[in-house]
């Protein structure tokens, strides 16, 4: 232990050099370069570099740019929307203890608080934050707010170890902690840990751990090998095929590489990040800011919110609720003691003595009495106090006016009563037997029971004296009692039911007990007929747990550890789970949850493992962000489900003509304008309406859906290309040139209009699509047919088209809409149950 003098410049230095600065959790900033190469990770993105890769190789220059384009695209959005995101968090980040008052030298300076080593002597007063793990030396009047660190919610009061005292090994009234803060009394420390090894430092490396698989990247990364093995085989089969007919080899090379591109859902990275990103900009307006995309998906597909019941059930703001007299019945007289011992009073600041301090602006103090003569309670002045402890868990204030002399005793019920030898109850005065003790402590009881803190009041006439101590706080008369309630949220019944029926269930982890919190629960409407322990939690199995966290909704003295079980074992039973935590004792939850929500007014390290920032706490705006989530995801759908049965109908016919036609059906210059001009009508699907059932619910990716999808609509658009084929080669007599733009023309159509029909599960007649999807759709549409006739068409190998065919387009459109209609419904049907 350093010696009251402290450190040296020079050794306190040296250590800094060997130790490291004092940053347990300093910004994660990554690499520009490091980041933007990391959005390049995902499997699809991989897979069209690739192919463009392969198509450039071939020769294939425009194709080949055209898709690096619009992965560039992609990529650019989600940078961009990213790095805005992080700048508006880094604006929202609160340092911690910037610098400390440290003995250097002998003398008494301002350090950084990154500069702080261990043996560094330091001196901590009230207002400070403590800015590094530390042992006191001296100690007065110390009490220190832990509730970011501990969940706690009033100040514990700390005291310096006797040096003569052997050390415990879990002396923690001894020591404080970085991140807490002084609220009363001042001390001096020495340094014991700093930077990664305190305590603050070892939840920030569990953070640093890779986090389990969210929904979203569990979903992109299954769909991706799902398409993977898709293409392989595509490809594969054609070139081979194809080989073996004795068509060209470079031709059917490219043909095959032009259908694999075909079938690859290029737009899904942009597709799915505009989405996002709108999705993003409405929960802006609603004052909550998404560092990362995919946490919007995350959200919309979560059947389970974990959080605290403070701040999200209840307003967060203690008020008092009644002031009561022994009988139970209320009595200003109660409020006035009150208030005059909590309005002199200059220990601890603390919650219940601004609640008391706020009563007076509801209830006019001036006439209520405490003596018929001295009806102002402003006629008071203070003579002295008897500091708050937690051995005696009381405070007491010495007041005057007109020359008598009052004791005020505020605190613990029982720790007050026992102090008592008389009540009063409508200016009567009985003594505290037995049976008035019984009433009182069963008074005091069924406070408890209903939720309420409750503290006991009481008084006595003192002899004018120096000085007060402990030893007067004896024969007391007791006045009644105060009880507390934290409110609950004006909102929070309508929006738990609210959120019950769209599917997402609330769990509140909660280190406060079980009697406030039962009671809290039933104003609110939330089912707490059982409760477990944290207790309980400890002497669980992890499969154990995992079936009691499903059937239970409320856990009460929890610890930070027993929170990230209980959302790990929730995961671990297939569910979506969301966090809300603001403390350093809620970040490995934050990290651990598929979606981390933390408060503009959290601490640093919790908003830095979160993936969602609330400037404003409430589950009303939780409940929006849920809304808007499922609204990106029931996008996202559409475009897969519609490109990769489109897609996959279309490959399959091209692979399957290939076998007997005498020419490639079409060429791959046209297969990749088809596939762009098809990609081009579907990039407003961003903007497109969703149906009031998708959002009813939470959504999850379901590879068996689109495989289901891409099976059973897939072959009926091979269908109809069959039957163009046969018209082409038939009716129309068709040749190469010919061939090649009828079928451009009909597979543009059917697959682009079908949009209209697989964007909703229901009627499109009542369902109404956005209007830019409207536009985009039936222009790119326009555009392939418009091409045969243009300039443009000897380079793109197409010809003017016969008026019939339009007659046999219309007809083969209108059915095609109308089969899959019909088969929709059923296979969407299982998207809704």
């Amino acid at each position: 232990m350093s010696e009251p003098q402290g450190l040296a410049s020079a050794d306190a230095r040296r250590r800094l050099t060997e130790l490291g600065p004092n940053e347990p959790a300093p910004p994660q900033h990554v690499p520009f370069i490091r980041h933007a190469l990391s959005l390049f990770s995902n499997p699809l993105v991989l897979i069209l570099l690739l192919a463009s890769g392969v198509s450039a190789t071939l020769g294939e220059i425009i194709n080949a740019a055209i898709i690096v384009v619009i992965v560039l695209l992609s990529v650019s959005l989600n940078f961009v929307q990213t790095y805005r995101s992080q700048q508006a968090v880094d604006r929202l980040r609160q340092t911690v203890a910037p610098t400390a008052t440290a003995l250097r030298d002998g003398q008494w300076r301002e350090v950084a608080r990154r500069d702080l080593v261990p043996d560094d002597v330091i001196r901590l007063t009230a207002g400070d934050l403590v800015p590094a793990d530390a042992t006191l030396l001296e100690a007065r009047d110390l009490h220190v707010q832990e509730a970011a660190l501990t969940g706690e919610s009033l100040p514990v009061e700390k005291i310096a170890r006797d040096p003569r005292a052997a050390p415990a090994q879990d002396d923690q009234q001894h020591k404080v902690f970085l991140g807490t803060s002084v609220v009363s009394g001042v001390a001096t420390a020495v340094v014991t840990a700093t930077g990664p090894r305190t305590v603050f430092g070892d939840i920030a490396a569990r953070l640093s751990r890779r986090p389990p698989e969210t929904e979203f990247e569990r979903g992109t990364r299954q769909f991706g090998l799902f398409i993977t093995r898709i293409v392989f085989f595509m490809v594969l089969f054609v070139f081979v095929v194809s080989a073996a007919l004795r068509h060209n080899p470079l031709e059917s090379l490219l043909f095959a590489v032009a259908l694999a591109v075909g079938l690859t859902p290029e737009l899904l990275p942009v597709i799915t990040t505009v989405t996002l990103a709108r999705g993003a900009v409405h929960m802006a307006r609603q004052k909550v800011i998404v560092k990362h995309l995919e946490a919007i998906q995350n959200f919309g597909s979560a059947d389970i919110l974990c959080s605290d019941k403070t701040g999200t059930l209840t307003s967060g703001d203690m008020v008092l609720d009644q002031y009561l007299d022994p009988l139970g019945r209320s009595s200003e007289r109660v409020l006035l003691l009150a208030y005059l011992n909590s309005a002199h009073e200059t220990g601890i600041e603390n919650p219940l003595d601004e609640a008391i301090l706020k009563a007076r602006e509801r209830n006019p103090l001036d006439v209520a009495v405490l003596r018929h003569d001295h009806p102002d309670a402003h006629a008071y002045r203070k003579i002295d106090e008897v500091p708050f402890d937690f051995d005696r868990r009381c405070v007491s204030i010495v007041v005057e006016a007109n020359g008598e002399r009052l004791l005020i005793s505020k605190g613990a019920p029982e720790s007050v009563l026992a102090r008592c030898v008389t009540l009063e109850a409508d200016g009567q005065s009985s003594p505290v037997d037995a049976a008035a003790r019984q009433r009182c402590d069963a008074l005091y009881q069924r406070l408890s029971a209903q939720g309420y803190r409750t503290l006991a009041v009481a008084h006595k006439t003192v002899p004018p004296q120096a000085a007060y101590g402990v030893e007067d706080e004896q024969g007391l008369t007791l006045a009644g009692f105060l009880t507390f309630a934290d409110p609950p949220r004006a909102d929070a019944a309508e929006t738990l039911r609210a959120m019950r029926r769209d599917g997402v269930l609330v769990k509140i982890l909660t280190g406060d007990n079980e009697l406030v919190t039962r009671h809290v629960c039933a104003e609110v409407g939330l089912d707490a007929s059982r409760i477990v322990l944290g207790s309980e939690v400890e002497q669980m199995t992890d499969p154990a747990l995992a079936a009691t966290a499903e059937q239970t909704a409320v856990f009460a003295r929890v610890s930070p550890g027993q929170k990230t079980r209980i959302i790990l074992a929730l995961k671990s039973r297939g569910h979506v789970v969301g966090f809300l935590g603001d403390g350093i004792n809620d970040a490995p939850s934050l990290h651990a949850a598929d979606v981390g929500i933390s408060v503009a007014s959290g601490v640093d390290v919790a908003k830095d493992a979160a993936d969602i920032i609330l400037l404003e706490r409430g589950l009303d705006v939780l409940h929006s962000g849920i809304i808007e989530g499922r609204k990106a995801f029931g996008n996202v759908m559409k475009y897969l489900l519609m490109g990769t049965s489109s897609n996959f109908g279309n490959m399959f016919s091209m692979a399957a003509a290939s076998v007997f036609l005498p020419f490639l059906p079409m060429l791959p210059t046209q297969i990749l304008l088809n596939n762009f001009l098809y990609d081009a009508a579907q990039i407003s699907i961003p903007t497109d309406n969703v149906d009031p059932t998708f959002i009813q619910k939470p959504r999850r990716w379901r590879i068996s859906l689109i495989r289901d999808f891409m099976l059973f609509i897939g072959p009926i658009s091979s269908i109809y290309d069959f039957l163009t084929f046969g018209a082409l080669l038939t009716i129309f007599r068709a040749r190469e040139p010919l061939f090649h733009t009828g079928w451009f023309v009909e597979s543009l159509a059917t697959q682009t209009l079908v949009l209209f029909v697989i964007r909703t599960a229901g009627n499109p007649l009542r369902s109404r699509p956005s209007l830019p999807l409207v536009v985009t759709t039936l222009v790119m549409v326009a555009v392939g047919i418009a091409l045969p006739y243009t300039p443009a068409a000897p380079y793109l190998g197409f010809v003017p088209l016969p008026a019939g065919f339009f007659v046999f387009l219309a007809a083969a459109t209108g059915t095609y809409l109308v089969v899959v209609e019909m088969v929709k419904r059923r296979l969407l049907g299982r998207l809704f149950d």
